[in-house]
């Protein structure tokens, strides 16, 4: 076994051009009032990395140009396609129009396991606020809703890992329908 060397891992990635031509896969996330510059800039950098359709950030959700988004997002927020929208309803109700099933990660009386979900294509992942999680009134609006099991002390994990884990985990459900 050998470690690649940056050149050699760089030469494997996509540039913007073969991605466009590839395509982006039928995943669409909503992060509403994310606090935190560094959990937007890891919900980028994440983003980019499983090849999103386009990433809304909401409500108080930082948004770029920040140094604090560019110092974790390392440039993906140039690479995902992303919007701003005050409210978050607005683009969950304008995806629902399209047909696009909203998931919310959040605890809920009908929440199901990430791993048991079965996700329909092409999709709509909301994640929440730190503290708070998701509103009310887009929990009102969702499909399903789905948690990842806490088996410690914290009922959940910090977001931009929790998305992370749910993201990759509807990418390889997806890559295996293909």
């Amino acid at each position: 076994m050998r470690k690649l060397s940056y050149e050699e891992i760089f030469a494997q990635r996509y540039d913007l051009g073969a991605i466009e031509r590839e395509g982006r896969f039928p995943i669409h996330v909503v992060a509403e009032n994310i606090r935190s510059l560094n959990n937007v800039g890891s919900i980028f950098r994440t983003s980019d990395a499983a090849r999103i359709s386009g990433l809304y950030l909401t409500g108080f959700s930082g948004r770029p140009p920040r140094n604090e988004i560019s110092k974790t997002a390392l440039g993906a927020e140039k690479t995902v396609p992303w919007k701003y929208y005050h409210d978050t309803t607005e683009i969950v109700e304008k995806l629902k129009r399209e047909s696009v099933p909203i998931c919310i990660m959040e605890h809920t009386d009908e929440s199901e396991t990430y791993y048991s979900a079965n996700y329909p294509s092409p999709v709509c992942l909301v994640i929440g606020n730190e503290v708070e999680g998701i509103t009310e009134e887009v929990v009102q609006l969702a499909d399903m809703a789905i948690e990842i099991p806490m088996y410690g002390i914290k009922h959940s994990l910090n977001v931009g890992v929790a998305y992370g884990t749910v993201l990759f985990h509807m990418l390889n459900q997806f890559k295996r329908r293909e």
